[in-house]
């Protein structure tokens, strides 16, 4: 008998336990969850705050800059209203901050031959100016291009060019970007010592187009000069990449010519890419997710 008593008060001093230790686990996780909750609201508060911020900012950086075009713009479309001073500091403001966006080149070239044409004794101090903003340029674009995709460098003599009527062929080169593997060959048919521009003949040739059963091939003649800015003057190519060549040195000698083929990503913002490469690119990434979901 005292065993059946001992027995249902060691059962019911169980079930005690058991109901005090059930309590304080709820309790412990109803703290734990209250306390995440306020965790995370706090986190997204902090974040939606972060966020106003963030895009207060850009619309007061967007109206500046919207500001500070008209103002710069306006000198070019009213050429009484400026001096040739004016004109370049304008000139300078305008590609330190819209370079990756605007085609520049035809101020450039506008405001060359208004200096070539000028009496001003400071003439040779502007063209000095806008022949070293234009190599600043290209210079900040190559390296954004550079780190994105793949380059390869080659010289022109000129002694080699007069002595070919059909031009000089340099020695081609294959380049890889994004697992597409290109061949390209550069032929360079004439250069023009005074203006300071090479003519070149581009060939593309695409060996076993991931899309196609047979070779890729792309032909463009065109003239470099140094206000050809990579980031705007480019030759498109499938797959949403592009190529360019770029003029980075120039003597009476010889130049220096750097071929530079990219995503079309890093193209400059009024460089749209197709809808059909648009639909390709969503269609391999969806692919790559799925492969990496798989493993």
């Amino acid at each position: 008998m005292e065993n059946k008593q001992k027995d249902k008060s060691s059962v019911w001093d169980f079930l005690k336990s058991s109901s005090l230790f059930t309590g304080a686990a709820i309790a412990f996780v109803g703290y734990f969850t209250n306390s995440s909750l306020e965790k995370m609201k706090s986190s997204e508060a902090h974040s939606r705050l972060y966020a106003e911020l963030m895009g207060k900012r850009e619309e007061s950086e967007s109206a500046l800059r919207k500001d500070m075009f008209n103002s710069i713009i306006g000198s070019f479309l009213k050429p009484e209203s400026a001096t040739l001073e004016e004109k370049v500091l304008n000139l300078e403001l305008l590609a330190s901050n819209f370079h990756e966006s605007l085609n520049l080149e035809p101020l450039f070239i506008h405001l060359k031959k208004k200096l070539t044409l000028s009496q001003d004794p400071d003439k040779k101090e502007f063209q000095d100016r806008l022949d070293r903003l234009a190599k600043e340029i290209t210079k900040k674009q190559m390296l954004v291009l550079e780190g994105a995709g793949d380059n390869f460098s080659r010289t022109i003599v000129f002694e080699r060019l007069k002595q070919s009527q059909m031009g000089i062929k340099l020695q081609e080169e294959t380049l890889k970007v994004n697992d597409i593997e290109r061949v390209f060959r550069i032929v360079v048919l004439k250069a023009d010592t005074v203006t300071k521009e090479i003519n070149v003949r581009l060939e593309v040739l695409t060996p076993n187009d991931l899309e196609g059963e047979e070779d890729t091939y792309v032909v463009a003649e065109f003239w470099v000069g140094f206000f050809d800015f990579p980031m705007i003057d480019n030759t498109r190519l499938s797959h949403d990449q592009r190529c360019t060549i770029v003029l980075t040195d120039f003597t009476d000698k010889s130049a220096n010519i750097t071929m530079l083929e990219f995503p079309g990503s890093h193209a400059s913002l009024k460089e749209k890419p197709y809808y059909q490469e648009v639909v390709q690119n969503l269609l391999k990434a969806s692919e790559l997710n799925g492969k990496s979901k798989i493993k």
